[in-house]
């Protein structure tokens, strides 16, 4: 019998399915086996748009004239047709 507290919502769901689906004992075994392949702690993916937003503003560091204040500002792609660039709002 496998403990249920230690895995996440998907897992639980998984297991369930499998349990409904092959009985018991087959889905504790075959569940078992499959927790053993997936990767152990949560993988973290890089966001590749902020890294290129890093990257464009990183020569900007070291000027002092230029500062984005404590609460930042909202970057969105303009939308519409015919319609280029970006709309930037500071966050009130």
């Amino acid at each position: 019998m496998i403990d249920d507290t230690s895995l996440n919502k998907g897992q639980i769901r998984k297991l369930n399915a499998l349990r409904k689906s092959l009985g018991n004992e087959i889905a504790d075994d075959a569940f078992s086996k499959w927790l053993k392949t997936q990767a152990s702690g949560d993988v973290v993916k890089e966001d590749l748009v902020a890294l290129k937003i890093q990257e464009a503003l990183s020569s900007l560091v070291y000027n002092k004239a230029f500062r984005l204040g404590s609460k930042g500002y909202i970057i969105k792609r303009s939308k519409g047709k015919g319609a280029s660039g970006f709309s930037v709002r500071k966050v009130e």
